[in-house]
């Protein structure tokens, strides 16, 4: 066991603004597999995901090096807004950006603050076992997949939500609302279906 293997993510991100390199490997260590099936899940493609995932260290590297990284939040949240902003690039990029912000238009909705409530999280989650609430979510638009995800497996709160997605808090929440309506219908229908 690494002697660093006990430090915070913060402590050894300031060791290694400092030079000592092997905090980088624990580092790595404990984030790569939930950001590489962050990425995964917002590219689809294995290729593109590793691409991304590595530039997501490489500009990790820069700005811890250049001394721009601030202890604004979760390690993990930062590294999962740097890799965000990487797949918007490349969707950008491929000229798709309209699939990732299909919401963003209609931003009016998410300025109401009551329009996602934890109740409705915990409804939906109770109604549906969780294989049959994981295919539903694949059917959401990939913005609202994305908010679920971050949600309820990340276990991220609504501003970090905001801060790796680089939306407001409104929009994070609109955008949460939107899928927690959305996952409701399939709910119900599959109620429906399976009292037929």
């Amino acid at each position: 066991m690494s002697k660093y293997a006990t430090m915070s993510d913060h402590q050894l991100v300031e060791l290694y603004e400092q030079g000592i390199d092997e905090v980088f490997d624990v580092l790595l260590y404990r984030n790569q597999e939930h950001l590489f099936a962050y990425i995964m899940r917002l590219t689809q493609d294995v290729d593109r995901a590793n691409d991304v995932f590595q530039e997501t260290f490489m500009k990790a590297i820069v700005c811890i090096r250049s001394h721009q990284y601030r202890t604004t939040g979760k390690f993990s949240a930062w590294l999962m807004r740097i890799a965000h902003n990487l797949v918007i690039d490349t969707v950008r990029t491929n000229r798709n950006i309209s699939q990732l912000d299909e919401e963003v238009q209609n931003d009016a909705i998410y300025n109401n603050m009551n329009l996602s409530e934890e109740c409705h999280e915990a409804e939906m989650l109770r109604m549906a076992d969780a294989q049959t609430l994981a295919k539903m979510v694949e059917r959401l638009p990939q913005v609202q997949q994305e908010i679920v995800h971050l949600r309820f497996y990340e276990d991220l709160s609504f501003k970090e939500i905001a801060q790796v997605t680089n939306v407001s808090i409104n929009t994070a929440l609109g955008r949460m609302r939107y899928a927690t309506l959305n996952l409701r219908k399939m709910i119900e229908d599959y109620s429906l279906d399976l009292a037929v």
